[in-house]
């Protein structure tokens, strides 16, 4: 009886472990933020709160396609994964997962989303979502991650159409508003993601990744890190006098973007690890927080 008892706890530890793997082959906290700046654009589009039924359907479908796309990027980057401490945990590169049932399941969510989308949402919001995957998935992922520094600011591309999907969903079409959320997405993703890189030091330069630290160096990544922000709050400060965007919007937006900017400065004194940290983490609240000061506008000014 002992042997049975034994026996039956262990399965479902099992289970919950290969749910866990699948769950972490999507990449979540990624997806996440896409449903942000998704949610957002439906929010603003809709002048209020879009009906629940389309948010839903919406949302589902977009967290679907960013899953398929991180978990093909899983399959495909396996080698340098399992080289970097970040990541060397994952479900493939830890060997806990082959990558055939790792690339038919990233391939059902991918045909799912798609149908979903196309079915309970609207045809231009299925297509776009479809060309954010197929985008992160061959140009980033296949081609651009490996071949040049540019990797991060070609690929950000990628991350900047669940804004036109949420738009899209609501309209059926695509506003000025989500062009500016799109496009502060894209500006965001540089620094972001060199923070991200001076932050784990060599990892990057271990599995031969031509980014832009170990290629060209911390001070320089430094000055570009800097040149964007500087280029990212100037865009979307002149969101306000372009009469894309409202006072409630602009006000929050000047004390963002300035402390935005300020921990791009610092990043030029103290120990580099720890003010990138710092960097790295405000820019995902600097992101959410922008994304409801858009919100917010639309609302009020309705």
């Amino acid at each position: 009886m002992i042997p049975a008892r034994a026996g039956a706890a262990a399965a479902p530890a099992g289970l919950r472990e290969l749910v866990s793997d699948y769950y972490e082959l999507t990449k979540p906290r990624i997806i996440y933020l896409l449903l942000i700046t998704t949610a957002a654009a439906m929010v603003m589009a809709a002048h209020g709160i879009p009906p629940l039924a389309l948010t839903f359907w919406t949302l589902v479908g977009g967290a679907l396609s960013a899953g398929s796309a991180g978990a093909l990027n899983c399959v495909f980057d396996r080698d340098i994964d399992r080289l970097m401490r970040r990541t060397m945990m994952r479900p493939l590169a830890a060997g806990r997962m082959a990558p055939l049932p790792a690339t038919i399941y990233a391939a059902v969510l991918g045909v799912a989303s798609f149908a979903l989308l196309y079915a309970m949402v609207n045809p231009l919001a299925a297509w776009l979502s479809l060309i954010g995957l197929v985008y992160y998935v061959l140009v980033y992922t296949m081609w651009l991650k490996r071949s040049t520094t540019m990797n991060i600011v070609i690929g950000g591309a990628a991350g900047s159409l669940p804004p036109l999907v949420g738009w899209a969903a609501v309209t059926g079409s695509i506003g000025a508003p989500a062009i500016a959320l799109a496009l502060l997405v894209f500006l965001w993703t540089p620094p972001h993601f060199w923070a991200l890189a001076l932050m784990t030091g060599t990892d990057y330069s271990v599995a031969k990744v031509p980014m832009l630290p170990n290629v060209h160096g911390e001070r320089r990544t430094q000055i570009e890190i800097l040149i964007y922000t500087i280029v990212t709050a100037v865009m979307a400060v002149s969101l306000y006098p372009l009469h894309v965007m409202g006072i409630w919007y602009f006000v929050p937006a000047v004390i963002l973007n300035g402390l935005f900017l300020i921990d791009a400065v610092r990043l030029f004194s103290g120990p580099i690890k720890q003010r990138s940290r710092k960097l790295f983490k405000f820019s995902l609240l600097y992101l959410a927080l922008m994304c409801a000061a858009m919100v917010l506008d639309r609302l009020i000014i309705t």
